[in-house]
């Protein structure tokens, strides 16, 4: 049976009651969703949230045939990730996906969630930017004191991102406080930023592209340039989950990290080709044309999660008061449900 060691600071938190009562009920029974999730043709049922426009790499997986003994259930989309992994530990679905220091924040907080593969990251094409008009004058860490960024939500990527990037470079405490976080849907930022209704934006995926490819924008700085190539998000499951399915576990954990190999191994106009069928397929009544700026899914060969996916974000864990002190990386994750995690 799969065990997931919990650390001194998470018993004490666990045991003191500070856990949200949705987070503590799901941790004291046998099965948050409290319905057996195995289907009549021995399939085990998978709720799960998308994103709009788009295909996330377990409806690649699923269309690949990648997920085999799994029936995706999708119930809705959702663009956050810390709500998107605190909906897989109350209950509501069976896998979310996050940035890893939310996954930290939340398994910091009791919640009875493992991480098992890496879904997302940053590399040469896929990576988070930071924008702002060509007129604007802002040009470099320094110029971002006083000024309004634009994130998709707080205690996320970006956020620890900018925050480390201006640490970096030499801001004070003080100075890093002045920079203002805005919450914007990543549709929505591009426009902000070119009427000035924010100074910067954080911009990725189709978002980013179509926004670079309209003009008139700088990029100040990417979340490459603080920390190279990194994968930066994980795929995490409840551990009842994975104790009552662990085939189930075993299947999309590796049926992820297959898909993320077919989609960094095939040629852009196959891998297209591929989320147009799935898109046009599933009657969502989304926009395809918008897959014409799909730029991957930054996740290195064979999605391992390492405990430098954890550990490169201390100081700011730190300084967002999620940890006192140091963590130890492999009581958030485990490799041993995808099968070619250790392969190289």
């Amino acid at each position: 049976m799969f065990k997931t060691p919990l650390s001194p600071r998470r018993r004490r938190t666990m045991a003191t009651l500070l856990l949200a009562p949705a987070l503590l009920m799901a941790s004291c029974t046998s099965s948050a969703h409290g319905t057996d999730l195995r289907n009549p043709d021995g399939t085990v049922n998978v709720r799960y949230e998308g994103a709009a426009n788009t295909v996330t790499l377990i409806e690649l997986a699923s269309a690949l045939g990648y997920l085999d003994g799994i029936k995706l259930e999708w119930v809705g989309n959702n663009s956050s990730g810390p709500l998107s992994i605190q909906n897989t530990a109350t209950g509501e679905t069976d896998i979310g996906g996050a940035f890893s220091g939310a996954v930290v924040k939340l398994q910091e907080a009791g919640a009875p969630v493992t991480a098992v593969v890496s879904y997302y990251g940053s590399n040469d094409d896929y990576f988070v930017g930071f924008y702002a008009s060509k007129d604007s004058g802002i040009k470099e860490a320094r110029d971002l004191i006083g000024k309004t960024v634009a994130v998709n939500t707080l205690g996320a990527h970006s956020e620890a991102v900018i925050r480390t990037h201006l640490k970096a470079q030499g801001l004070s405490d003080d100075e890093i406080g002045q920079v203002q976080l805005v919450v914007l849907p990543p549709t929505d930022t591009e426009q902000a930023v070119r009427t000035h209704q924010v100074d910067v934006g954080a911009l990725s995926g189709a978002a980013q592209v179509h926004a670079v490819k309209q003009g008139d924008l700088r990029e100040v700085f990417r979340d490459t340039e603080v920390f190279n190539n990194f994968n930066a998000g994980e795929y995490v499951l409840r551990d009842d989950f994975i104790n009552e399915y662990p085939e189930a576990a075993h299947s999309l954990a590796t049926g992820t990290a297959k898909a993320a190999n077919w989609a960094a191994s095939h040629s852009r106009d196959e891998v297209l080709k591929k989320l147009t069928d799935i898109v046009e397929s599933r009657g969502r009544g989304e926009d395809v044309e918008a897959l014409q700026y799909f730029n991957g899914y930054g996740v290195g060969k064979n999605a391992p999660i390492s405990d430098e996916d954890f550990s490169r974000w201390i100081p700011w864990l730190n300084e967002s008061g999620i940890v006192d002190g140091e963590i130890t990386p492999s009581e958030y994750y485990t490799n041993e449900f995808n099968d070619l995690a250790n392969e190289g």
